[in-house]
This record gives C-alpha cells, sequence and structure tokens, in this order.
C-alpha cells in the first residue's frame, strides 16, 4: 500500500484528528514566538519609558536655568521630548496588539484541546494549562472584566501619552515666548500662537476622553440626547453619514439601563467604524413602558452571524456585549450576511422603571 492510499483511506474523524493536532502545534509555536515579542516589547517600552522620564527631567532643568540655555538648546529639547512621546505611544500599541493575538491564540488553543479531550486524544498541552494562560478571561464575569480593564488601561495611556505631555510642554512653550518678548516680538507671537493651538488640541482630547469614560449629559438629559451628540461626534470624526431616529416615547430610563443601552450603541458603532466598511449608519432607539430597544444598521460589507460565536472570533467586544445583556435578561439580535451591511438591535427589558 503506497503512502497516497493509506491518507486515502483515513476516516473524516481521523482526518479531523490529524488536522486538529497540527492546528493545536502551529498555535502553540505562534504563541511561544509572540510571548517572546511581547517579553521583547515590554523591555523596549520600559526603555523609552525611561528616555521620557529622562528628557522631562532635562526640561525641568532647563526651566531652573532658563536664562542662560541658548535658544537651540531650548528647541533641541522640546524636539527630543516629542520624539520621545511619538515613539513611546507607538510601542505602546504594538505592543497592545502583540498582547491581543497572544491572548486569541490563547483562546484557541484552549478550544482545540478541550475538542481533542472530548474525542479521547491526549494533546501535547493539557486543557487546565491551557486555561490557565488565559486568566479566566474566557469565562462570561472574566470577559466583561477583562474589556472594561483593556478600556480603562486604552484611556489612562491616552491621557498620559497625549494632554499630560502637552501640558507639560505649555510650561516650556511659555517661558520661551516671555523671554523672546525682550528680544523677538514676532517670534513671540508665534510661539503664543504655537502654544494657543497646542492648548486647542488638547482641549478637544481631554474633552473626548471624559465622554468616553461617562457622558456627563447621560446623567443629566438621557439617552436620547446623549446618543445624538455622540453620534454628531462621531460623524466629525469617521466622516460616516451617521443618522439617529427615535421612534418610541420621550422618558427616562434608570440609569443603569441608560448606561448599558449607551455602550451598547458605542461598542456597535465602532465595529461598524473598525470591520463594516460602512458609508452610512442609522440608529434607532425605541422607547415603550416595559421595553427599550435600539439597533444600529449599516451598509457595510457585512459578516456571517455565526463567527461571533467561534473561539478565534477577531473582535470579542460583541461577544462581551451580548454577554452583558444576557446578565440583563437582554438580548442583542443580529441580521446580516456578507456583502449585504449588518442590522444588530439590542432589547432590554425596563419593567423596573419607577
Amino acid at each position: 500500500m503506497t503512502e497516497n492510499e493509506g491518507a486515502a483511506e483515513l476516516s473524516p474523524l481521523e482526518t479531523f484528528l490529524e488536522e486538529s493536532h497540527a492546528h493545536l502545534d502551529k498555535a502553540q509555536r505562534g504563541i511561544k514566538e509572540i510571548s517572546l515579542l511581547v517579553e521583547q516589547s515590554h523591555g523596549e517600552v520600559e526603555k523609552l519609558a525611561k528616555r521620557n522620564a529622562n528628557i522631562t527631567s532635562r526640561i525641568h532643568q532647563l526651566q531652573a536655568h532658563f536664562d542662560t540655555v541658548p535658544r537651540d538648546d531650548i528647541r533641541t529639547v522640546y524636539d527630543d521630548a516629542l520624539d520621545a512621546q511619538q515613539r513611546l505611544y507607538t510601542m505602546r500599541g504594538q505592543l497592545e496588539k502583540l498582547q491581543s493575538d497572544e491572548e486569541h491564540l490563547q483562546t484557541f488553543s484552549v478550544y482545540v484541546t478541550r475538542t481533542l479531550k472530548i474525542l479521547g486524544e491526549k494533546p501535547d498541552i493539557g486543557v487546565e494549562d491551557a486555561e490557565s494562560t488565559l486568566g479566566g478571561a474566557e469565562t462570561v464575569f472574566g470577559q466583561i472584566i477583562q474589556a472594561q480593564e483593556d478600556e480603562r488601561r486604552k484611556i489612562s495611556r491616552q491621557m498620559h501619552d497625549g494632554p499630560a505631555q502637552v501640558l507639560t510642554n505649555f510650561i516650556l512653550q511659555t517661558e520661551i515666548a516671555a523671554r523672546l518678548f525682550d528680544t523677538d516680538i514676532t517670534l513671540a507671537r508665534d510661539e503664543l500662537e504655537n502654544l494657543k493651538e497646542a492648548a486647542n488640541s488638547s482641549f478637544v482630547k481631554i474633552r473626548d476622553f471624559i465622554f468616553e469614560l461617562r457622558p456627563m449629559m447621560l446623567d443629566d438629559l438621557g439617552l436620547v440626547p446623549t446618543v445624538k451628540r455622540y453620534a454628531e461626534a462621531f460623524k466629525e470624526k469617521t466622516g460616516l453619514d451617521v443618522v439617529v431616529l427615535n421612534t418610541g416615547i420621550e422618558r427616562r430610563l434608570e440609569s443603569h439601563h441608560e448606561v448599558v443601552l449607551f455602550r451598547a450603541i458605542q461598542t456597535l458603532l465602532a465595529n461598524v467604524r473598525d470591520h463594516a466598511q460602512a458609508t452610512q449608519v442609522k440608529i434607532t432607539i425605541d422607547l415603550d413602558e416595559k421595553n427599550a430597544r435600539a439597533s444600529v444598521e449599516d451598509n457595510g460589507v457585512g459578516f456571517d452571524p455565526e463567527i461571533i460565536e467561534t473561539e478565534e472570533y477577531e473582535s470579542r467586544s460583541l461577544n462581551v456585549l451580548c454577554n452583558q445583556l444576557e446578565l440583563l435578561m437582554g438580548m442583542v439580535e443580529i441580521d446580516s450576511k456578507p456583502g449585504e451591511g449588518a442590522r444588530i438591535v439590542v432589547r432590554l427589558s425596563t419593567e423596573d422603571q419607577v
């Protein structure tokens, strides 16, 4: 019997087991490679963070001896500070991407390992070991907590690398302008104009961060006005044509219900922005006496709804959203086909509304 003849006699189950072992082996090799890259990236981030701290220290020293430091030296320190901030921001983004890829491979490894054990196989890595690498993140509560912490970490890093660093540079630019008023009024005015532009940019970023964390108007005005305001800002940033319709009654919900629905719409809009390749989005909010419904519909590329139930699903945000709604006795309905856009509806009972 030739090798080809032997391979042809393999049953579908034997073929599946062979392929599963191969996929598991490939995933494990990928995890090792990415783990090494994550470790190296951590080291690079630490080096860049130290460099950034050293430059900040140089800025403070420069401020202490501002009157005796040549203007070229001041400009050099300022340029070095901007370069260090940009490099640190880029490296942290790369590290975050590597960590996300590592988690996806670990999740896939757990799935294949469990499958092989159910079929009576003995994979090289035990399911308990594979699950321990995830730190419980595959559980419902683990996914929700991890998503929350990832969002907090993202915003914290953005605040540190953006407005916080800009505010440090404000002091230097102000002192440069003050110094130049004694020698060159034109250059001093240019420095003040640059300072004004940086302040405006930083203000916009800080306002966006506050809105992402917790829009104050959600507490003051309620769900519908907040969604409309958010949609306007989203349209300005992305260029997408976003329309918000309110087809139900005008009423306030319990605070936690409004937060859940607003975060759901945020998540769905983010998915449209990142994956749908759409040009138009319609948000519909429908409130009645006992229920709340919000839908996000786009004209993008669409997708197969069954993919979100697979372990290797690229974006877990929709899975987390479904789990959150289930905990609140709500549900998510997905109507989409590849090439035909998507319409996702979030339903939530509000019968405890007073």
